[in-house]
């Protein structure tokens, strides 16, 4: 199989292919850099890319496989990552003008372990400013758009990595989750995305946004990608004091374990935020298609989401209030109109609030997983209540209209964050004009590859999956 066919498929066939010798790391490195140079800027997907560094390594990956030398698992295969990991000595502007000229002095932990197991760094992929929106939208990067169909929003933050992976360009990427960061733009662009369970991955050499809610994770294509790179990223680091030291499982090999009757949890209407006609339809028709796989399904009644979401975006905006204070008061015109609609409330959030909301979590926490997981395995939601909205159907970012929006895109996603737990997103079907829609599953602490085992079967049995957009991904095919 060529390259470039290789690109239309998922990571891990890729790296199977690198070790059979049926393909070299040099040319999956060319196929994957040409689709993002050809297709990228239609996306605004693509920041900047590494072509000389990412064929250098390449070339060595090549040589160390013909000599026999032991390699990582994703040795040779190319990624291309959220503008917020650091790597020393290259620009890290995190989809900003505030810190377009940052050069980092040190990696990010998750891009030092990528390296270790062989991955090939491209370069940087766009991303909402300093990681903060959900929808996507940058006024300073430009937008990303959805290869579903242009005149949509990716979500956010890490729009520019569910593009590129969605539209075919590159296999992974590394994205952030504060409030559905990874989640969301998996689910707006036909892919899956994991937040795992806080602690599980390092977040040092990463952008902080807000430390108490920040997730680092992966976006791909297929349960199994996602499987293969918790399993290289996850783990204790010294350099992150919030990252457990837990072992890591053997995620990929995991997925092969029978569901055993897996206990689902599955929610039922009414909710909080009542689901559209047509995501309704679609999440009841997924929901039926789990019948066909040995799991046991009741249906529950969610434990209010709206107080969890209240607190999580209490901690968020002071948090993030916090960190940017300087900035703002320094550099206000440079933020995006966006941004600073989401952060400058944060700076009105009472001390006595921000307490209130960090000390709860514990409590809320114990009360969640007695109430749901204490009778079920796995949780399993809706993604987003409305189809993808339109690049435009914000309105202005300095309305009410664009809160609304995230709050809205948010709402089923964003109780994790608060509450730490582990929580995927995978593509359930189409709505009416032809974009992606999603559910969610979620675990209790550290239940990643109970979630990665169910999703891969339900990828498998039960055609949890899309095929390629109709952005002219096939022209690189």
């Amino acid at each position: 199989m060529s390259a470039a066919a290789l690109l239309q498929g998922d990571l891990f066939a890729a790296a199977e292919a690198l070790r059979r010798h049926e393909v070299t790391a040099v040319e999956l490195t060319t196929a994957s850099l040409a689709a993002l140079q050809e297709h990228g800027p239609a996306l605004n997907a693509v920041v900047e890319l590494w072509d000389e560094d990412a064929l250098a390594r390449a070339e060595r990956i090549d040589a160390e496989r013909q000599s026999g030398a032991a390699l990582g698992p994703l040795a040779g295969v190319p990624l291309a990552h959220k503008d917020m990991f650091y790597r020393h000595g290259k620009r890290c502007a995190s989809g900003s003008t505030v810190r377009r000229d940052h050069v980092p002095k040190v990696t990010a932990s998750v891009i030092e372990r990528l390296d270790r197991a062989g991955a090939i760094d491209l370069g940087r992929l766009n991303m909402v400013e300093f990681a903060l929106g959900l929808t996507g939208h940058n006024d300073i990067t430009g937008h990303p758009k959805n290869p579903w169909d242009t005149d949509h929003i990716t979500g956010g933050s890490s729009s520019g990595p569910a593009a590129a992976i969605a539209a075919r360009l590159v296999f992974a990427a590394l994205g952030s989750d504060t409030g559905g960061s990874i989640r969301v733009p998996a689910a707006c662009v036909g892919i899956t995305g994991l937040k795992p369970t806080y602690g599980r991955v390092s977040r040092a050499g990463a952008l902080p946004l807000s430390h108490s809610l920040d997730h680092v994770g992966p976006l791909a294509r297929s349960a199994r990608d996602l499987a293969l790179l918790l399993e290289v990223i996850a783990g204790a680091d010294p350099r992150d004091p919030t990252a457990v030291d837990r072992p890591v499982p053997p995620f990929v090999q995991l997925l092969q374990r029978p569901l055993g009757g897996m206990r689902l949890a599955v929610a039922e209407a009414p909710f909080e935020l009542p689901l559209s006609a047509e995501v309704a339809g679609l999440f009841d028709r997924a929901v039926e298609r789990l019948s066909g796989l040995d799991v046991e399904t009741t249906r529950l009644t969610l434990p209010p989401l709206e107080p969890l979401n209240a607190l999580r975006r209490v901690i968020m905006l002071a948090e993030v209030a916090t960190r940017h204070e300087d900035f703002v008061r320094e550099q206000r015109a440079a933020y995006n109109a966006y941004t600073l609609a989401r952060l400058e409330p944060g700076f009105a959030v009472a001390a006595t609030a921000y307490l209130r909301a960090v000390t709860w979590r514990a409590e809320a926490l114990r009360r969640f997983c007695d109430e749901v997981f204490t009778g079920a395995d796995v949780l399993v939601t809706p993604a987003l209540a409305e189809p993808i909205p339109r690049l435009d159907a914000a309105g202005s970012a300095d309305t009410a209209a664009y809160v609304r929006l995230v709050n809205s895109m948010g709402h089923f996603i964003c109780p994790f964050n608060y509450l730490g737990l582990p929580a995927l997103t995978l593509p359930i079907g189409l709505t009416e004009n032809g974009l992606p829609m999603a559910m969610q599953l979620v675990g209790p602490p550290f239940a990643e590859a109970r979630l990665l085992r169910l999703a891969h079967r339900l990828e498998r049995e039960a055609d949890f999956r899309l095929g390629p957009p109709p952005f002219p991904a096939a022209d690189h095919a």
